[in-house]
């Protein structure tokens, strides 16, 4: 069961799931309201980003620390970690929540645990002793027990791997990082089971990295993440999931400092893990442009999503296509609409006035 999970690079992961949305695309149109408030509001711990969310919904959690005396070591405390959750109401009767990433240690491929010294759920270095587990393996046993750790009679209706989308991660993290040995595994899982007597539909998704030879038997989960509604109405809460999921904006200044602390953090944990922080700093020298690259081909694969120009910015931010008028403040606020004569400027509702619609990228050639 996972103990406390950590991102070995918050701003690697988190840019990455908000791109990824697996829930299939359909024409739910007629379900959705015509009319939805988007709002604007900062990571509460740190301020490491900020994401849209409906209008009345809530977070809850957010960046997390790791301190390496408590865990046991060094490995999962380099980085910042994030746990993350958006929900409709207190109870999370819909919501979309994001895991930590954990660095785990498989002790099969070292001479000490080959010796016994160091037995599944034990810790070396501040890692979890496991066995390295294929991705729909992981969901099962590992994410969803931490997400619901009192929730029985649970049925699986879909495990399913996602092999060309491990492909495409590895092939981009190659691409800038060719000397890495790291290998990818990607699963979606979809659940139900009754909570405080409503019947509820969850879908689970990660990535597994394997470290291979450069790790000698380090693995870790990547851009974990899951979302639940009641079942009757999953489908129609899945474009609205899609929208807080590709509406982050990380603080660049908090940026700067995490991957300087990181290294700092690195220095400090050299004598015990120095391969860890080497590819930790590397990692992070890389992860713009890699993230960039890995987050399109992601968001192409798994999504039917458009492409608007911030009349403010203009800057290329996604959205979703399920209804008609998009609408953007200077605050980053966002509305979607189906009222051809909806003008939030006159909305005595909101009582702002510097709503602007935003267009859709032109696409090239034109």
């Amino acid at each position: 069961m996972l103990k406390s999970f950590s991102l070995n690079a918050l701003p690697r992961a988190f840019i990455l799931l908000t791109a990824v949305y697996l829930f299939h695309a359909v024409s739910i149109r007629a379900s959705l309201p015509e009319t939805m408030v988007f709002e604007r509001v900062a990571e509460p711990k740190e301020k490491a980003f900020t994401i849209l969310i409906p209008k009345g919904w809530q977070t809850d959690g957010g960046i997390i620390r790791i301190n390496p005396m408590a865990g046991g070591g060094p490995a999962n405390s380099i980085a910042a970690k994030l746990d993350f959750t958006v929900k409709k109401d207190r109870q999370g009767t819909v919501m979309v929540r994001w895991l930590p990433d954990m660095l785990y240690y498989d002790a099969r491929y070292s001479p000490a645990g080959q010796m016994g010294m160091f037995p599944p759920g034990s810790y070396y270095q501040g890692m979890l002793v496991c066995p390295l587990m294929p991705a729909v393996e992981f969901l099962g046993q590992m994410a969803f027990p931490y997400v619901h750790p009192d929730i029985s009679d649970v049925k699986v209706i879909e495990r399913k791997p996602l092999p060309e989308l491990a492909r495409k991660y590895q092939q981009r993290v190659l691409a800038v990082m060719p000397q890495m040995t790291f290998t990818y595994d990607a699963a979606v899982m979809t659940v139900t089971y009754k909570e405080n007597g409503v019947n509820f539909k969850e879908k689970f998704f990660t990535v597994v990295e394997n470290w291979g030879a450069l790790g000698a038997g380090m693995w870790g989960n990547k851009e974990t993440f899951c979302m639940r509604a009641p079942a009757a109405e999953f489908e129609k809460y899945e474009p609205v999931v899609s929208i807080i999921q590709n509406s982050v904006k990380i603080n660049q200044q908090w940026l700067t400092g995490e991957i300087k602390g990181q290294a700092q953090r690195g220095e400090i944990a050299i004598n015990t893990q120095k391969e860890i922080q080497r590819i930790g700093r590397e990692i992070a020298s890389h992860r713009s442009k890699t993230m960039a690259e890995i987050n399109n081909d992601m968001f192409l694969t798994l999504t039917e999503q458009e492409e608007y120009v911030n009349p403010y910015t203009n800057e290329i931010e996604i959205g979703s296509n399920q209804w008609d008028y998009r609408w953007v403040n200077e605050s980053g606020d966002v509305i979607y609409s189906n009222k051809e004569d909806y003008n939030p400027n006159h909305d005595i509702n909101l009582n702002r006035s510097d709503f602007k619609k935003t267009k859709i990228r032109k696409r090239f050639p034109q």
